[in-house]
């Protein structure tokens, strides 16, 4: 395989270099986001080993970036940050997978060797519809029938959460990990604060209601009569 690997730490780098090269595979080397980024833009490596924690251009931007342009070169996380809500931040942003730091060579030589047998994924949506709400991820605009709605970021965040599970449930706890980052119950009523701001901007003058709680359970999107 020929493999981006972008990686500040020169120590860490050298060693997977080293790794890789002796597997057999062809390595080039970026110590940046911003190089990686130029370098995997024309989308001809096999795989990509992208350490989260980069100067200029952090590794999630890097893969964001990539997917935006319609880059599907799989990308494997290197990262010290082992929480629940890290990997899925990752994994949210366009990563294959994720690999915490320090980590065993034999391991990380077996998930690239995984990632190269998948086929190919299909392309990321830039834009999210339920209904008649659509939300454009490229330019962060939110419109219901065809009318402009301002959201602040986190409630685009939220609001994003909710779209791209249409009809599921997401539960409080879901939330505030996903959308907050917060893996314990704070007891605050935050949750509840901005789905009712939600509601005030997306459904409140529109006529059919998209953002429903489901009672004992947490709250869902989906389109009337779905």
């Amino acid at each position: 395989m020929r493999i981006l690997l972008v990686e500040d730490d020169a120590e860490t780098a050298d060693y997977v270099a080293r790794g890789l090269t002796e597997a057999g595979h062809l390595v080039d080397r970026a110590s940046d986001g911003r190089e990686g980024l130029i370098l995997a833009s024309d989308g001809g490596y096999d795989a990509l080993v992208v350490d989260r924690m980069l100067p200029k251009l952090d590794g999630l931007g890097l893969v964001r970036a990539l997917r935006a342009a319609g880059v599907k070169t799989p990308a494997l996380f290197l990262t010290a940050r082992a929480g629940v809500g890290d990997r899925v931040e990752g994994l949210e942003a366009g990563g294959d997978d994720y690999l915490v730091k320090p980590f065993a060579f034999a391991e990380l030589l077996a998930r690239l060797n995984a990632l190269a047998r998948r086929p190919p994924l299909q392309g990321e949506p830039t834009v999210l519809r339920v209904g008649d709400l659509e939300m454009d991820l490229l330019r962060r605009t939110v419109a219901r029938a065809g009318k402009r709605i301002e959201l602040q970021p986190r409630e685009f965040r939220l609001l994003e959460y909710l779209m791209r599970r249409p009809g599921q449930v997401a539960t409080r706890t879901m939330l505030l990990e996903g959308v907050w980052d917060f893996h314990f119950d704070p007891r605050t009523s935050v949750v509840e604060t901005h789905i009712s701001r939600l509601r005030a901007k997306v459904d409140r003058d529109f006529g059919a209601e998209l953002i429903h709680t489901v009672r004992g359970a947490g709250y869902a999107i989906r389109a009337p009569g779905g």
